[in-house]
């Protein structure tokens, strides 16, 4: 059997709430928008893994947040994502923090001797929002188009990464918990 997986940091309630807040000051944009449960950051994405693959994920995993501590995120930014690209998402972009970047640089390495493929693009913290209905955002005209562009400040103590596991419908992705690993030498 095989599970579609990915490590992530879960956020706080709080922080949850405010960007569902935010999600809905835009009810105007053709967008299928996160469930608030769903908002996370992923960390490393590792697609459809069998099931005998699990317990070594689980253990490397477990030995990687061991060795980081608790460190601070800042979201500050709403905005259309991916940048320099025509627009897919809306995204809360978080501050570039170099405890992050090592946090996933060391999952990523330690994965990859499991026979995972490396994560080709730099760490970038940010979290879907929305995924916009590509056909209707193009029907708008450019000077018609919701300027969504916000400074936001909200700022998080990450404790914890989790493995997760997401299940594709209709309705959009469902995620399930699969271990939640602490933070801390």
């Amino acid at each position: 059997m095989r599970h579609r997986l990915f490590i992530a940091i879960n956020l706080p309630e709080k922080i949850k709430n405010r960007l569902s807040e935010l999600q809905s000051k835009y009810p105007e944009l053709p967008a299928r928008w996160t469930k608030k449960q769903n908002l996370h950051i992923t960390l490393i994405f590792l697609g459809y893994v069998h099931q005998d693959e699990i317990p070594g994920i689980l253990k490397t995993t477990e030995q990687i947040a061991k060795k980081h501590n608790a460190f601070s995120l800042v979201l500050n930014k709403i905005c259309y994502g991916p940048p320099q690209k025509t627009p897919r998402m809306v995204w809360a972009i978080g501050e570039k923090s170099k405890e992050l970047g090592k946090l996933q640089s060391d999952l990523d390495n330690s994965l990859s001797n499991l026979s995972f493929k490396k994560e080709s693009r730099p760490c970038s913290p940010h979290i879907t929002l929305a995924r916009l209905n590509q056909w209707q955002f193009k029907q708008i005209e450019l000077e018609e188009k919701p300027q969504i562009e916000q400074n936001i400040n909200l700022d998080f103590e990450v404790n914890s990464i989790e493995i997760m596991q997401s299940h594709l419908k209709r309705t959009g992705a469902e995620y399930m918990l699969l271990q939640s690993m602490a933070l801390g030498k």
